[in-house]
């Protein structure tokens, strides 16, 4: 929508905002009512004054329906001086009281508005495909999340603030009107001055503060990569140029911010000087009106009294409307993140898929990522249930790409893929990732206790499922060497134990989760050869029953391949077992020739150094 120019927001998104009270219909009830309540009450506040000026110190008769009142108590001024001491002191209870009830329920409602969007932005960026996530940085993410989550429960929050303030505006107004009707109407003289000051300022500010916002979530950004690459930093030993380059990025945040925030001031400076001019004339002919007997004394202070107070929810709304621009910025960047449809969802009517016997087949296959032409290009293999199949071929040759198909972290854009005959498409997301296991060239583990980490396999495994897939694993005995054994705190990513005992724990972890389908993505690329050796070894075991797909650079590791896949720059350009592939003389056996080559010439030039040592070479 678009109010006169005083900023633009889309009313579908005050729609969509206005949803999120659905669940809290019993609290927004209660703020609506104490919002009336508290306007009502608001309007009670000047009279006890009027009491005493005009009936106790000017001694002035109390109107009759009055009279009868407080005929019953007396009305000598002794006693009605103790009265109105009451009432105000009974007001002055009654607001205060209806101020803590109105800031509980609506505390509470803010909150658990917050935390739902909140809870819906995190899964929605959950949802979204990697490829998503290859596009967008990690940090403007969660400062999304965190820091602009709480712009629809901002919104609906105003709604209490405004309405109260304008149903006092409504009862002041007319109060005042029917004592003075010439000071009631010289009091609103300065609301087109105040509307228009909120209309520049909101059609001026949105740009500003969605630059502001993208600054801001540019820093944090650059602290979650600083903290994610700590190892590196460290490394390369440059503290001091990440410290300047978020010194860089946070200065020029804090320049934009406080521009903007005198300008906000500036803001706040134009309608307090607008409102003190009002309040300046009022008071001024008021008291003209009180000289010329129109108004006792005791009139005008309560006229006055109710036009300061018209001045403050006239001041209430225009601040709010001022601060709704940062909400709508806000708002706009975090629905805009929703509308974002994910790249791989549910197909309409897709089926769940119990457990796969583990027969894969890809035809004709092709898959670009954006920017780049023909990371695959047509094809087309098939693996038997059981079967080990090996993936090689040169960095950058496609080879986890064409298993990231597989569970759909990306769609195919050309052809199909088949599990069991069925196009993977037509299952759902969430049984067709249940078939496969994965483990990676990095262990990537939680930094909760070696228990969860397994347990991530399988959520609701028992103590003695998360023991056995450990001891299949090979891992068993080091997690016991622990102090604190299956409950030791592993620290972020893993970090308290070494990257053979991480991978590990995610081959457990493969363990527990026991799905027909194994992607094994280089696991022992980065370990040592003893380590290697143990890890193979709980593999071994991994690997029985099911249909594997394993990547390796060393072609000594794919010893138990029945098939073996050889990528050549986004090209399937041989496939067949590795005795056939040997006898062809084509990329394959110069993979395995360059590979010997390799290992024969390290075993001379170990032996010239320690004549005894012994290096083996892969068959």
């Amino acid at each position: 929508m678009k109010p006169d120019g005083m900023g633009t927001i889309p009313l579908k998104y005050v729609v969509r905002t206005v949803r999120y009270l659905r669940n809290y219909r019993g609290l927004a009830t209660a703020s609506v009512v104490i919002t009336v309540l508290s306007s009502l009450s608001a309007l009670l506040a000047p009279w006890p004054l009027k009491i005493v000026v005009d009936h106790v110190l000017e001694k002035h008769p109390l109107p009759a329906g009055i009279a009868r009142v407080f005929g019953i108590f007396g009305t000598d001024p002794g006693t009605l001086l103790a009265m109105a001491i009451v009432a105000a002191t009974g007001v002055a209870l009654l607001v205060n009281g209806l101020h803590v009830l109105s800031n509980y329920a609506n505390t509470k409602l803010e909150q658990f508005i917050t935390l739902d969007f909140r809870s819906e932005l995190f899964l929605h960026a959950q949802r979204l495909s990697l490829a998503f996530h290859d596009r967008r940085r990690s940090g403007m993410l969660i400062y999304m999340i965190n820091a602009q989550g709480d712009a629809p429960a901002g919104l609906i929050m105003t709604i209490p603030l405004l309405g109260e303030a304008l149903l006092t505006l409504v009862g002041m107004i007319w109060i005042s009107l029917h004592i003075d009707t010439g000071l009631a109407l010289a009091s609103l003289a300065v609301v087109p001055f105040l509307y228009y000051s909120v209309g520049y300022y909101a059609t001026r500010i949105q740009t500003r503060l969605q630059h502001v916002r993208s600054l801001e979530s540019e820093s944090l950004s650059v602290i979650h990569e600083s903290l994610s690459m700590m190892r590196v930093i460290v490394a390369f030993g440059r503290e001091e140029h990440e410290y300047r380059r978020f010194r860089a990025q946070t200065s020029l945040a804090v320049s934009e911010r406080v521009k903007i925030t005198v300008r906000q001031t500036l803001f706040s400076l134009v309608v307090n000087m607008t409102t003190a001019l009002g309040s300046a004339a009022v008071l001024g002919l008021g008291a003209r009106h009180v000289l010329q007997g129109k108004l006792t004394v005791g009139q005008m202070l309560v006229v006055i009294a109710y036009i300061a107070a018209i001045y403050k929810p006239l001041e209430t709304i225009s601040y709010t409307i001022g601060s709704l621009q940062d909400r709508f910025v806000n708002l706009r960047a975090t629905f805009d993140l929703l509308d974002v449809r994910p790249d791989i969802e549910d197909a309409p009517g897709a089926r769940c898929s119990l457990r796969a016997r583990g027969h894969v087949s890809y035809e004709n296959v092709q898959f670009s990522y954006a920017g780049r032409t023909d990371t695959l290009c047509d094809i087309s293999f098939e693996a038997r249930p059981g079967q080990v199949v090996g993936i090689v071929g040169q960095t950058g040759a496609g080879k986890s790409t064409l298993v990231s198909l597989l569970p759909r972290f990306y769609d195919a854009q050309g052809g199909r893929i088949l599990l069991d005959g069925v196009d993977i498409r037509e299952l759902t997301l969430a049984s067709l990732r249940a078939q496969v296991s994965v483990v990676l060239q990095e262990p990537l583990l939680f930094s909760g206790t070696i228990a969860e980490n397994i347990r991530y396999g399988r959520l609701h495994a028992t103590r003695e499922e998360v023991v056995a897939a450990a001891k299949s694993a090979n891992a068993h005995d080091f997690i016991m060497a622990l102090p604190e054994q299956y409950e030791a705190m592993l620290g972020e990513r893993g970090a308290a134990i070494s990257g053979g005992e991480r991978q590990r724990i995610s081959v457990a972890r493969a363990f527990l989760k026991d799905a027909p389908i194994l992607i094994l993505d280089e696991p022992t690329s980065s370990v040592d050869s003893k380590t290697e050796a143990v890890i193979l070894d709980a593999l071994d075991r991994l690997m029985v029953g099911r249909t594997t797909f394993m990547i390796a650079h060393r072609l000594s590791t794919l010893h138990q391949a029945d098939k073996i896949l050889v990528m050549d720059h986004g090209r399937l350009v041989e496939q067949g077992s590795p005795a056939e592939l040997l006898e062809r003389h084509g990329v394959y056996r110069q993979l395995h020739d360059a590979q010997m080559a390799r290992a024969r010439r390290r075993s001379v030039a170990k032996s010239s150094v320690d004549p005894d040592a012994q290096v083996a070479v892969p068959a």
